[in-house]
């Protein structure tokens, strides 16, 4: 039996966790889901974000399923994500975007794959009031964690079988710090002589992404860039709502859904799980469980490509009790 160590998160969160139990307990997965209040709730409870019981958790089980959680934007504390990353050296955040059956979008046959450096770039929070009227705001990109981040790309392209990874900079610009991760990614390439490689300016990426996406499969960028690409590799897809992630060090993995903990719709049984069923079954992938993570994903494709059971997100009026349903239903 494999422990996993719960966030229940904020908002919706509460609810599609219990979505993903539901389907992991009508499957009989081998997984022990030990849950924790964690989030803003929380945190005006009992003055910290993330209980110390939880954290003994994580560093019992190594592993995390995590629901959103919400982050005030300008003040207040800083991300749980952020503090979960650093922690625990996340360094590998994987957030793969691939068309889903009969979720209409203006293109077909999505697949790409983004990998975002975790725990560097303008998200070391260092920021400096010079006066009144100036910040200044450091970037921080070194060559441990350019390197690894990289190679991570490299790696899962080689084991995935996938053809290219694309690197995405603003070296034109950040000549000495995007300049050093592209050098890098340039020197790590020649490593690996079966993966075609080529290069993008962040921006030009952008454009490239909505008028060819078929050009991208892996692609590996510092952190602002994969944060602000990942989202946007959702709008491929359908939105976030569908977008799994995983975020991985090499002793702690935390899985999520992206999305925002959607506080309008909290208790109204609207939210869409998929996302982080989806992220539910990279986790079991990352702990040798391919063939239940095979079996929800199928009975999840199933339900979707049939059309009469869907969230209100993807044009449907199911509630999240009976999207979770039809998909426990196609188990059995």
């Amino acid at each position: 039996m494999t422990k996993v160590t719960l966030f229940k998160g904020d908002g919706i969160g509460p609810e599609i966790c219990e979505s993903v139990v539901r389907i992991f307990d009508a499957l009989k997965v081998d997984v022990e889901f030990e849950p924790f209040e964690v989030g803003e709730a929380e945190y005006y409870r009992n003055g910290a974000l993330i209980p110390n019981a939880a954290f003994d958790s994580i560093e019992r089980n190594k592993i995390i399923l995590k629901a959103p959680i919400t982050t005030p934007i300008g003040k207040g504390f800083r991300s749980c994500n952020v503090q979960l990353r650093e922690k625990y050296d996340l360094y590998t955040n994987i957030r793969p975007a691939k068309s889903l059956p009969n979720v209409k979008t203006p293109f077909e046959n999505i697949d790409m794959v983004i990998f975002r450096e975790n725990t560097e770039d303008l998200y070391v929070g260092i920021e400096e009031k010079i006066d009144e009227n100036t910040v200044h705001a450091t970037k921080v990109i070194t060559r441990k964690c350019s390197e690894r981040i990289i190679r991570a790309a490299f790696n899962y392209a080689v084991k995935n079988n996938r053809k290219k990874v694309s690197c995405i900079h603003k070296a034109n610009i950040l000549k000495m710090s995007d300049g050093l991760f592209l050098s890098i990614f340039n020197e790590i390439k020649e490593e690996y002589p079966t993966i075609e490689t080529d290069v993008y300016i962040v921006d030009n990426a952008c454009m490239q992404m909505v008028m060819h996406p078929e050009k991208f499969d892996v692609m590996v960028m510092p952190n602002l860039y994969g944060d602000i690409l990942s989202d946007l590799s959702s709008g491929l897809i359908g939105g976030l709502g569908f977008l799994p992630s995983a975020n991985l060090g090499d002793e702690v993995a935390m899985f999520e859904a992206v999305h925002g903990s959607a506080p309008d719709i909290a208790g109204k049984n609207l939210a869409n799980p998929t996302a982080l069923l989806l992220s539910a079954c990279m986790m079991l992938e990352y702990i040798g469980k391919e063939e239940p993570a095979k079996q929800i994903r199928s009975a999840l494709f199933e339900v979707l490509e049939e059309g009469t059971v869907r969230t209100r997100d993807c044009g449907g009026t199911a509630t999240t009790t009976e999207f979770t349903d039809a998909i426990i239903e196609k188990l059995n």
